[in-house]
């Protein structure tokens, strides 16, 4: 077993597709199939069931992608903490965000990074941040911009704060709230909504506001932030949003307007990375962003 056949499984299980895994292993497919095949004869167990249209993870897959993954995080740390020494920043820099992160711009601070750190193989995953968090913890993410309800905060993790913000709300310019001063979200509760997904902490900003004000609403289209403001534009619902997110876009769309909300729901931006000896490549990217970890 090498850990050229590690990279393969965990390829092919986050992909579930021998092709893409191939292309993302910069391999042939029939190579990474006849790895893995290997593998799994030396093993003695099936690492995965494949059909002619699924690939998936068998019970002793799961448990061995788990352990594949810390050692291929382990090797790629002994790389880098070997530049390191030697004044070199290399390695793997995975980082996550959610959709509406706005406290910093990421790809202009990704534009710096590669500048100063041409060596770093930086990996970029959006997601929600329950699920980010989650990947930090697992050794999966490095660093992940985050926004939680304002109250909370991740767990598990170390954290600093980027930014308070406070949602309003996105209406089409032909609704009947565009246009006027302000609403409360008694107002706006027997209105149509479109919002996140129920249960990720972007859907939780809002929920909880109207719990709290002991009000009960109708989210009849859950999706992702840009098809959210596609759906308002053509009148099918109304939305908060984070105000840092959401002003930039609606300056630019002449089909959404802006309404604060007086007693609406407010987020807070944060970054997280790691508690535990955050990598050399982990280090460089708070440093410039101005945050110093503890090592």
């Amino acid at each position: 077993m090498d850990l050229q056949q590690m990279r393969y499984v965990v390829a092919l299980a986050e992909t579930r597709n021998f092709t893409r895994a191939a292309e993302r292993c910069s391999v042939v497919q029939s190579a990474l199939s006849h790895r893995i095949a290997s593998l799994e004869r030396e093993l003695g167990v099936r690492l995965f069931a494949r059909s002619s249209r699924r690939t998936e993870l068998t019970s002793a897959g799961t448990a061995f992608l788990a352990r594949a993954r810390e050692c291929l995080a382990a090797a790629d740390r002994a790389v880098a903490d070997a530049a390191d020494a030697a004044g070199v920043v290399r390695g793997r820099l995975a980082v996550g965000m959610i959709v509406t992160t706005a406290a910093v711009d990421v790809p202009e601070l990704l534009q710096r990074y590669r500048a100063r750190h041409p060596d770093v193989h930086v990996i970029l995953r959006a997601g929600g941040s329950d699920t980010l968090a989650a990947a930090i913890r697992n050794s999966e993410l490095d660093i992940a911009f985050l926004g939680l309800p304002e109250g909370e905060r991740p767990s598990g993790v170390e954290t600093v704060t980027l930014d308070h913000d406070e949602h309003v709300l996105v209406v089409s310019t032909s609704h009947r709230f565009a246009g006027v001063s302000q609403v409360t979200l008694r107002d706006i509760a027997q209105e149509t909504f479109v919002d996140f997904i129920a249960g990720t902490p972007g859907r939780a900003q809002s929920d909880q506001a109207f719990a709290a004000a002991g009000l009960v609403r109708d989210v009849a289209y859950e999706a992702g932030a840009a098809l959210i403001t596609r759906l308002i534009a053509r009148g099918l619902g109304i939305a908060l949003l984070p105000s840092a997110f959401i002003r930039p876009l609606a300056a630019d769309d002449p089909e959404l307007a802006l309404v604060p909300v007086v007693d609406g729901p407010r987020r807070v931006e944060y970054l997280a990375w790691s508690r535990f000896n955050p990598s050399p490549a982990t280090r460089a990217l708070l440093d410039i962003l101005g945050v110093r970890a503890q090592v």
